[in-house]
């Protein structure tokens, strides 16, 4: 097991919801204000990366006809299954960038996960993410901007993110909602 994965198997070990997903009035409004930015739907297929416990992806399930909702912890993974027993929603275990999975998707998330990346990962999971996009489908980036204890901040991630995205997946002008930041990137249509 690696030092990754045994980090955030004891995050959410005994069946913990450590950042309060579930509980809290900000998380769940930060769940709302990233879902209105979103189109009115349905996408027809979502990636989730960093589903946590399954809170953000109750949110998505609302607006997607099939989510794969990924993490990295298998404790996590349980309480998502047991919290979100939706049909339309495929819970696995991953450790990206390595475990990208195979196929095309209408919406790709990424929720407070990118600053947990080093700066080379960042840039394999932009690409990876940019050749997984459907035309017309979007990448939408959470991340907060207060401390980290990461190597990278919020807005250094999203900033590197964003800067490894072709011309092919323009970013919308970010969405500062203190105390995090929301960046919405769409595919253009055409394809080279």
């Amino acid at each position: 097991m690696s030092e990754r994965v045994e980090r955030w198997e004891a995050t959410f070990a005994a069946g913990r919801d450590p950042w309060d997903f579930w509980s809290t009035p900000y998380e769940q409004e930060k769940f709302r204000a990233c879902t209105r930015l979103l189109q009115a739907g349905p996408y027809q297929t979502a990636l989730e990366i960093g589903c946590a416990g399954g809170a953000f992806t109750k949110h998505l399930a609302q607006r997607c006809n099939e989510i794969l909702a990924l993490d990295i912890s298998k404790a996590a993974l349980a309480q998502a299954r047991r919290r979100l027993p939706e049909p339309q929603v495929t819970f696995a275990r991953a450790e990206l960038p390595q475990d990208w999975p195979a196929g095309h998707f209408d919406l790709i998330v990424f929720s407070e996960v990118l600053y947990y990346f080093t700066r080379a990962e960042i840039t394999e999971l932009a690409r990876r993410a940019e050749q997984s996009l459907r035309p017309g489908g979007q990448i939408l980036l959470v991340n907060w901007l207060g401390e980290t204890g990461e190597p990278l901040s919020g807005r250094e991630a999203a900033e590197l993110f964003l800067g490894a995205c072709c011309e092919s997946v323009p970013g919308s002008r970010p969405q500062a909602r203190a105390p995090y930041r929301v960046d919405l990137l769409t595919r253009t249509h055409r394809t080279s």
